[in-house]
C-alpha cells in the first residue's frame, strides 16, 4: 500500500510555489502568431495532399450551410 503525503509537506510546497501576480507580464509573442491548428485523424489526412485542399473542401461544406439559421423555440 502506498503512503500518502502528509498535509504539512503539501502545505509547505504550496507556499513555495505561490505565483506573484504583481510581477506577471503579458506574453509579448501572443500577437505574432495568428494561426489555428486543427488535428485531423490519419484516415482523413490520407485523402488530402495539402492544407489548401483541406481548406477548399471545408469552404465548400460551409457554403452549403444556410445563411441564417432560425433558433428553435422552446415549447
Amino acid at each position: 500500500m502506498k503512503k500518502t503525503k502528509s498535509s504539512s509537506i503539501v502545505a509547505e510546497m504550496q507556499t513555495e510555489y505561490k505565483f506573484d501576480y504583481k510581477k506577471a507580464k503579458p506574453n509579448r509573442f501572443a500577437d505574432l502568431e495568428k494561426q489555428i491548428v486543427v488535428q485531423i485523424d490519419k484516415d482523413v489526412a490520407e485523402v488530402f495532399d495539402s492544407s489548401e485542399k483541406v481548406n477548399s473542401a471545408l469552404r465548400a461544406i460551409i457554403s452549403a450551410y444556410p445563411k441564417s439559421r432560425k433558433k428553435r423555440q422552446k415549447v
